[in-house]
C-alpha cells in the first residue's frame, strides 16, 4: 500500500470517532486500531505468516509500544484476544487472579484487560498449571500477544 495513502488513513483514524478500521486490497491487508490517542497500524501481506505484523507509523503520530518478541514456549500460551492494558488483579490493592505455580481450571478469569475503560475478565481454555507469566501488571498488550504459560 502507497504510504501516503497510509498516512491519510491513520490522520483520518485519528481525527474521527472510528475507533478501528481495517481495509484489504490485492497487495495486503490494512489494519488502524485507535489504542488512546495513538492510533496502531498492522498491515498485512497476502502470502505472510496470519499474525499481523506492526508497522511504524507516520512521524507525527506516537509510537507504538514496541513488543519484543518471545521465543517459543512450552506448554499451552494463553494470548491477548484484544488489546488493552493487563491487569493481574480486579484492583490495585486485590490479590492476583494467577501467580506462577498455580493450578487453574478452564474457564477461570486469570487476568484483565481494559480497553476502551471496559475491565474484560480474559480465561484460560486449558487446565493446567501456570508456569510463566509474560506480560507485568499494567503494560500494554497487542491482539495476539502472550500473556501466560499453562502446563
Amino acid at each position: 500500500m502507497d504510504l501516503r495513502k497510509l498516512k491519510t488513513l491513520i490522520d483520518l483514524v485519528s481525527e474521527s470517532n472510528v475507533s478501528e478500521l481495517e481495509i484489504t486490497e490485492a497487495d495486503g491487508k490494512v489494519r488502524i486500531v485507535k489504542a488512546g490517542a495513538a492510533p496502531v497500524v498492522m498491515m498485512q501481506q497476502p502470502m505472510q505468516a496470519q499474525q499481523p505484523q506492526p508497522v511504524a507509523a507516520a512521524p507525527a503520530v506516537a509510537a507504538a509500544p514496541v513488543v519484543a518478541e518471545v521465543p517459543e514456549e512450552t506448554g499451552h500460551v494463553v494470548k491477548s484476544p484484544m488489546v488493552g492494558t493487563f491487569y493481574r488483579s480486579s484492583s490495585p490493592g486485590a490479590k492476583a487472579f494467577a501467580e506462577v505455580g498455580d493450578q487453574v481450571k478452564e474457564g477461570q478469569a486469570i487476568c484483565i484487560i481494559e480497553a476502551m475503560k471496559i475491565m474484560n475478565e480474559i480465561e484460560t481454555d486449558v487446565a493446567g498449571t501456570v508456569t510463566k507469566i509474560l506480560v507485568e501488571n499494567g503494560q500494554p498488550v497487542e491482539y495476539g500477544q502472550p500473556l501466560f504459560v499453562i502446563e
